[in-house]
């Protein structure tokens, strides 16, 4: 029994399970790659499988419509993989585990992927189809388009013809996208020089209980991040109690907000009391502070059997505590443009430690490249000063607004007449591969769109099947127009 039998429409529920039977997350894509080339090959039709493992499958026009300007459909097909401390799941190897509640399609214990699985899902139903009227469909399902849109920036689309473009990658019913900003990824790596350990005790202390989510969707929902907490924290009490960082980390996703964050640190046993006393204040402060944006907030501190061999020494912790102190985070500019549209933002997703460096993984985006330029100079003069380096990937550009799209006519026309409403159109913080294909396909007309799925990037990701339903003959609509 398949964990969405039965929901309809049946083929593009059946894809979507199927997709979430592959292990998908970005970086781990040869079965799912594989998947889809196979598809091809046992429905006849022409494909290409590249070496960063993109796939372009073509169908060709039904009868009646060999005339109709073709059209790509396009989507990604790696997912946020990200899971609960308690998930007894292996991301890398095991399937996700799908449920049912009400209109929403979930995994137990993981995210779902309808970022970008739901695309993948409609592109095969159509690709599978045999009564369903369209033009020339040219399918390009891109590869790591989660951890910098690597897989657009690699691919060769010199063989397509369509002039046209749906990206499926929105989440929000009745809004088209049309526009977004760009974005490069950011590694900042920093020093760090190891003592031997002086005696004391070790103490734990956990950030936790946030939101967490999408960093370019909901970064304009000033959710908590908590690494950045976490420094701020540690910060404070530096000033008060002397102690010696052992580890520190957060995050799973840089262009995640991190949910969760974690030090270790080692201190005197005569220190422990105030120590405790000050994450406490800082708590409560923080839970204040927040009480209507994070109310599952904590600070939790415990003492921990461990002797560890090294510490940082007090430079060291100074240094990477000053580094998260002072870090540009969040929304850094609003658009004086667009009312509501976050123009210029830094989310840093993932901190790790190593025996010689921390390495904090940021999201640099912003609408105007030289603002998106001016950030990276930021970071990385900060960066420099406490006497690290950086390193920059998956940059790429944004998506300008075209106001002589026909597509976005065609569809605003045929949302009205399906709908009794006006659809509405909008640009968006988060970064979309179009702005690629474009470079790519020069005047290639695009337009985002998708059905409702909601906390994208948590393991409180959920898909509406009403909505996938009614998206799913929106697109047959628009693809039936002659």
């Amino acid at each position: 029994m398949r964990a969405l039998e039965g929901l309809k429409p049946e083929k593009v529920f059946y894809y979507f399970e199927e997709i979430c039977n592959i292990p998908h997350g970005s970086g781990n894509l040869d079965k799912i790659s594989s998947y889809l080339a196979d598809f091809a090959k046992e429905r006849g039709l022409f494909h290409i499988r590249d070496a960063s493992n993109n796939v372009i499958i073509i169908k060709e026009a039904t009868a009646g419509y060999e005339k109709v300007a073709p059209i790509i459909l396009q989507g990604h097909m790696d997912m946020v993989a990200v899971k609960t401390n308690d998930a007894q799941i292996d991301l890398e190897k095991d399937s996700l585990k799908l449920a049912v509640d009400g209109d929403d399609i979930y995994a137990e214990g993981t995210s779902l992927g309808g970022d970008d699985g739901i695309a993948v899902a409609y592109i095969l139903a159509l690709l599978d189809s045999q009564d369903i009227a369209h033009p020339r469909i040219e399918a390009v399902i891109t590869t790591d388009e989660e951890i910098g849109m690597e897989g657009a920036t690699a691919i060769d689309l010199s063989m397509l013809k369509a002039k046209r473009m749906l990206n499926i990658d929105s989440e929000e019913e009745g809004i088209l996208l049309t526009s977004c900003a760009g974005g490069m990824r950011t590694d900042c790596h920093i020093p760090v020089k190891k003592e031997a350990s002086s005696d004391g005790i070790c103490l734990e202390i956990r950030v936790g209980g946030l939101l967490g989510g999408h960093s370019g969707t909901e970064i304009n929902k000033e959710r908590t991040n908590a690494i950045q907490l976490l420094g701020i924290t540690l910060g404070q009490i530096l000033g008060k109690v002397p102690f010696h960082l052992v580890q520190i980390y957060g995050g799973e996703k840089d262009n995640a907000i991190p949910r969760e964050a974690c030090a270790i640190v080692r201190l005197t046993a005569e220190a422990k009391e105030c120590f405790v006393k000050e994450v406490k204040r800082i708590e409560k402060e923080e839970q204040n502070e927040k009480k209507s944006k994070e109310k599952d907030l904590f600070l939790r501190v415990k003492e921990i059997d461990m002797i560890p061999e090294q510490i940082f020494d007090t430079a060291s912790t100074q240094r990477i505590l000053s580094f998260l102190m002072f870090l540009p985070n969040g929304v850094i500019a609003m658009s004086a443009d667009i009312e509501g549209l976050v123009e210029t933002s830094l989310n840093v997703g993932i901190l790790k430690t190593t025996d010689t460096e921390i390495v904090a993984s940021t999201a640099i985006r912003s609408a105007i490249e030289t603002a998106k330029h001016k950030v990276f100079l930021q970071v990385d003069m900060l960066t420099k000063l406490l006497g690290g380096y950086t390193e920059t990937h998956g940059v790429y550009p944004g998506w300008q607004f075209d106001p002589d799209s026909k597509l976005r006519a065609d569809m605003m026309r045929i949302y009205q007449k399906m709908f009794g409403k006006e659809p509405k159109v909008e640009a968006l913080h988060a970064g979309l591969e179009c702005g690629i294909m474009i470079s790519k396909i020069p005047g290639l007309d695009c337009v985002s769109y998708g059905p409702n799925i909601y906390d994208i990037h948590t393991t409180k990701e959920r898909l509406s099947i009403s909505s996938a339903s009614r998206m799913w003959e929106y697109l047959l609509e628009i693809l039936k127009q002659k």
